[in-house]
């Protein structure tokens, strides 16, 4: 009998973007590995906003969901080391190389190889691969400590961290964040980290508020019902914000975040615009009013380590932004609050169980009420 932890079926579910109306669980077959490369059984994986955009998400055919996964070892190569069948583990989705241009220079993320090394076929899988490139640069076990819940985490706000290193926080500084989703929240919670006084949100939702004031916000704002730049100088001996992070993906919020920077400050954009969308500046202000404005996409493997480490020591604590734990089965409805974007920041899915050899792929794929069945 094949012990239970290395037993891997022929077939899987998968979670299958074709637009945001129509999000499906469908099957395919399990990933083959290389000599060098793992099999991993999804414990867990959550939701990214990005998934929600659909000029970010959307290919012919359909996009596999998820870039947020813990999981287990399941397989692995026989030139493999340092990893055992049973290992729990984070693997982040997308590595780039060591010793190229952009590698040196620290910018992991913008090497062309970091896209192309990505998870397959991606997380909202039961079982995904993970490179050989991969294990060398982004695969770290997991402390029982971590929950998996929490562990979903490490990607988007590795994101965060990440970011922060680009905002250039000097001791004492006053960081104001617009937009109080979830990757905002990381914002508001990691800021301190850094050296932030007072951290300020800002956000058009009171519930969402109040997330941040419970995640470390000493101050929060409605635009809707107050002057924001007013506010903020009532709060800060007169001045604006001395860094600002917009984490809406639009221009109309990196204008008002603009809008909330001293001179001499940071605006740091934390969130794409849609593509062929123009962002104006003011030539003169651009010029005398000495205001740096940087982004940073992704997380790389400095990021997602050192964010596990702060998890691990209790610094990081990411389980109030949590807020719907869903099987499955349910992956168009959590997709739908994903879509909504009210009372729900982080929403983590469950896989179900291996796909059994009598289910058929066709039956599945196409009815949403026998995939429920089957899943779990």
């Amino acid at each position: 009998m094949i012990p239970e932890s290395t037993y891997v079926p022929e077939t899987m579910y998968v979670g299958v973007y074709y637009d945001p109306g129509d999000i499906r669980i469908e099957t395919t077959s399990v990933p083959k590995i290389g000599n060098d490369e793992m099999l991993v059984k999804t414990l867990a994986t959550s939701l990214c906003a990005s998934e929600a955009m659909d000029w970010y998400s959307k290919r012919e055919g359909g996009k596999i969901l998820g870039h947020e996964p813990v999981g287990r070892v399941a397989k692995l190569g026989c030139d493999v080391t340092g990893f055992e069948v049973g290992d729990r583990v984070f693997v982040n989705h997308h590595v780039g190389q060591m010793n190229s241009y952009w590698g040196v220079r620290g910018r992991f993320t913008k090497d062309p190889v970091f896209k192309q090394n990505r998870l397959d076929p991606g997380a909202m899988a039961e079982y995904f691969r993970v490179s050989a490139a991969h294990l060398r640069a982004d695969v770290h076990k997991l402390p029982d400590s971590i929950a998996d819940d929490v562990a979903t985490t490490i990607e988007p706000w590795g994101c965060v961290l990440g970011g922060l290193k680009q905002c250039l926080i000097q001791p004492g500084d006053t960081v104001a964040v617009v937009g109080a989703g979830f990757m905002g929240l990381g914002f508001v919670h990691l800021a301190p980290l850094f050296g932030a006084g007072l951290v300020i949100a800002l956000d058009l939702s009171d519930w969402r508020l109040s997330k941040a004031s419970e995640l470390g916000a000493n101050h929060t704002i409605n635009p809707q019902d107050t002057d924001a730049p007013a506010a903020i100088r009532s709060l800060n001996r007169g001045l604006l914000a001395d860094v600002v992070v917009v984490t809406a993906p639009s221009i109309a919020a990196w204008n008002s975040g603009l809008e909330l920077v001293e001179p001499g400050g940071n605006l740091h954009l934390g969130a794409p615009a849609p593509p062929g969308t123009q962002f104006s500046l003011d030539g003169a202000n651009s010029y005398f009013n000495e205001i740096t404005i940087n982004s940073k996409y992704s997380a790389d493997h400095r990021d997602t380590y050192q964010l596990i480490r702060l998890l691990e020591a209790g610094k990081v604590d990411p389980r109030p932004a949590i807020t719907h734990r869903l099987p499955f089965a349910e992956l168009s409805s959590g997709f739908n609050l994903l879509s909504q974007a009210g009372n729900s920041l982080k929403i983590v899915m469950m896989p179900p169980e291996p796909v059994q050899s009598n289910v058929v792929a066709t039956d599945v794929a196409t009815d949403p009420v026998k995939a429920a069945a089957h899943v779990g």
